[in-house]
């Protein structure tokens, strides 16, 4: 809810009755002064989004008011009212900073268009001056590729992208969950609307309920001001929850009631404020298999389940790997100002063999080594992959190799015996204690590798007994700026 709290500045008792009657009916919170001085006391107690001025009161002129409000950091729009209305005055006011200048008696229609573009507005407002914070990495990017299983994915989107359904998009790290959803946003009738993502991941653990539906003043130590969460931001358009595996068992309650009654209660607040969002997650994670552990919830799951789609991760459609290099070589020789002429066949051949663990966003990474390695020469080879000799995989890749043979067929590997078969939970534990030894007990740098986040590189190692008694200080600054 855009506009929540109100100020109505008028002298006339009747006509401040009135319209505070009025206000109280679509369910605002309304205070009322009738001088200038009552109305100063009111802005310095709390904040307020909108104040109607009365242009003539006994202690001064509502303009003076006006003027004062254009130099505080948290200022409410303000709607100047008079019997005396003129073009003069109507031009000095909007000159001085006014939203929109009412004559006496205005209709309860007029009020309402009034109110409607002073909700649009601060709604705009709020979203812009969040999306001037965010950095979005995937501009300008599409979804690439002509292979079988990427033209099935492209008639999916169409089909769900114009209904309202919720949408859990699931693949593993790297596949492009976030251009699928993107690709959903652009292409639903909500395309006008925001678009606002919450990296479910990257929020840490104390903040996350703040950040998802917002915080009223003072409800804890640091909040000076209200705040709204992303699903208010988000209102009228669609929110996407990246990696929403994460979110907290806590916080989960919460949001399984946003997607039923679509409604929140801020953090420290009692008010019930409706939201119209459309909702989009992503997980690179089993939800069935979190389900089944009990770490999340299972009516969530079916809550966020209703259009599922799996994006298929780059091995299952090597042929579009050419195009996509091709793209990638193109945009990066842009962005460093490399001058190329192009990939050379060998290179494409070690490109089509790799196994990629890490989907299209390693092969963005090796492209982009490989346009500002080439040289003078202008031509991507192998060499310039920086792949481990006779080997297509990056070092990180080699890094999670299963030590034991596991009969996959690798040419000098004996093949092993069922009964040395190691579990995939097993397989999971040594991947990730190799980890930890590769970057010397470096929890961040282990989760990259892994493409795991560090709360659930932590979880899994609580699994295992080593709870973070020796995690080092490194690792919680950064785990805490992620």
């Amino acid at each position: 809810m855009p506009i929540e709290k109100i100020i109505v500045l008028e002298d006339d008792l009747i006509g401040r009755k009135n319209l505070e009657q009025q206000l109280r009916q679509r369910r605002f919170d309304v205070a009322s002064a009738s001088t200038l001085a009552e109305a100063q006391e009111l802005l310095g107690r709390d904040t307020f989004d909108l104040i109607f001025v009365d242009i003539r009161l006994p202690d001064g002129e509502g303009t003076d008011l006006l003027r004062e409000l254009q130099s505080r950091p948290q200022r409410p729009l303000a709607v100047m009212t008079t019997a005396f209305g003129s073009v003069e005055s109507a031009v000095d006011c909007v000159k001085n900073g006014a939203f929109d200048y009412l004559v006496k008696p205005f209709t309860a229609d007029q009020l309402e268009v009034t109110l409607k573009r002073a909700e649009q507005h601060t709604q705009l407002l709020r979203v812009n001056r969040f999306l001037s914070h965010e950095q979005d990495d995937d501009t300008g990017y599409e979804l690439l590729g002509k292979s079988p299983a990427m033209e099935s994915l492209r008639q999916l989107i169409r089909k769900v992208a114009p209904t309202q359904a919720t949408v859990l998009i699931q693949g593993e790290s790297g596949t492009g969950k976030e251009l699928v959803a993107r690709a959903l946003y652009r292409q639903s009738p909500r395309a006008n609307a925001p678009f606002i993502k919450i990296n479910c991941a990257a929020v840490p653990e104390n903040l996350i309920e703040s950040e998802f539906f917002g915080h009223e003043k003072g409800a804890f130590t640091g909040a000076i001001n209200k705040r709204e969460g992303r699903f208010e931001l988000a209102h009228g358009g669609t929110i996407l929850l990246d990696e929403v595996s994460e979110v907290l068992p806590q916080v989960q309650a919460k949001l399984l009631r946003v997607l039923q009654e679509r409604e929140l209660e801020r953090v420290g607040g009692n008010r019930t404020i409706k939201v119209d969002v459309r909702v989009i997650a992503t997980t690179n994670r089993h939800l069935e298999q979190s389900v089944q552990r009990k770490e999340f919830r299972q009516d969530l799951y079916f809550r966020l389940n209703v259009v599922p789609i799996q994006v298929p991760p780059l091995r299952d459609r090597r042929s579009d790997i050419p195009e996509l290099a091709e793209q990638f070589m193109a945009r990066f020789a842009r962005k460093h100002g490399v001058r190329v002429s192009g990939i050379s066949e060998n290179c494409h051949r070690v490109l089509r063999a790799h196994d990629w663990p890490g989907n299209v966003r390693e092969l963005q990474n090796v492209l982009e080594r490989a346009v500002i390695l080439c040289g003078e020469s202008g031509l991507l080879e192998s060499e310039h992959l920086g792949f481990a000799p006779n080997l297509a995989t990056t070092p990180e890749a080699a890094l999670i190799v299963p030590p034991a043979a596991t009969g996959t067929g690798v040419p000098g590997v004996p093949a092993a015996s069922p009964d040395s078969i190691t579990s995939l939970a097993e397989m999971e534990r040594q991947q990730i204690f190799r980890a930890l030894d590769h970057t010397g007990g470096n929890r961040t740098h282990a989760a990259r590798l892994l493409g795991i986040s560090i709360r659930t590189l932590r979880n899994k190692l609580h699994e295992y007994g080593r709870d973070g008694k020796d995690e080092s200080a490194e690792d919680t600054a950064e785990e805490l700026a992620q």
